[in-house]
């Protein structure tokens, strides 16, 4: 069974790392979960607005938003229970991370492309 995760940022433009990331997870066996209020499909797949939209549950998410947005959502993030969440250059900061940890989320700081074995740039 292979784990979901929701791409938070993801687009359609393919020179985004949004999209990137959505074309490496799905390459690694994922089901990708594309998270964008302005987009409705990413890559041929649903995108919903919100990861409280998502039907069932979802394994990890990967933040490729700014920071403010992220501290906007983390709450979501948290009574979605998602238990990993990556934050991706870029998309961190101090707030974000005393927040996710005050939520019980334990951030990883780090590049989720790279963390699935796969090059951002290709």
């Amino acid at each position: 069974m292979s784990r979901i995760v929701a791409v938070i940022g993801a687009s359609s433009n393919r020179r985004k790392f949004g999209n990137r990331a959505v074309r490496a997870f799905r390459r690694q066996g994922y089901t990708v979960v594309p998270i964008n209020p302005h987009e409705t499909e990413v890559e041929g797949l649903k995108a919903y607005a919100s990861v409280l939209d998502v039907p069932g549950a979802i394994d990890m998410a990967t933040l490729y938003v700014p920071p403010e947005i992220g501290e906007q959502i983390i709450d979501e993030i948290a009574r979605k229970k998602i238990a990993e969440v990556w934050l991706n250059p870029g998309s961190e900061s101090d707030a974000l991370i005393t927040r996710a940890r005050a939520l019980n989320i334990q951030p990883i700081i780090a590049c989720s492309i790279i963390g699935i074995g796969e090059n951002p740039y290709s």
